[in-house]
């Protein structure tokens, strides 16, 4: 059941926002629509920067979880490839 996504957006700001989905178009178009995260919803228009491969929920979840944790942007963009 690999069928999660971690991934990265670029809202309107230049800030970043990380989060984990089944379908990733489904979910920009949620956070494009202002019923995405309440982080992104002031921040709109959102874009994709990168995605992960498809992984398990579990491990999706934990990757997200070390992605919010880092500091820099090059290690958070890193981690999302490299999966």
């Amino acid at each position: 059941m690999n069928r999660w996504f971690v991934y990265l957006l670029e809202c309107a700001d230049g800030s970043w926002y990380c989060g984990a989905t089944l379908d990733i178009s489904r979910r920009l178009k949620q956070h494009n629509e202002g019923k995405g995260a309440k982080y992104t919803r002031g921040r709109l228009p959102v874009k994709l920067l990168v995605k992960s491969g498809k992984m398990k929920r579990g491990d999706a979840l934990k990757l997200e979880a070390k992605v919010k944790k880092q500091r820099t942007r090059e290690l958070k963009k890193a981690l999302v490839l490299r999966s």
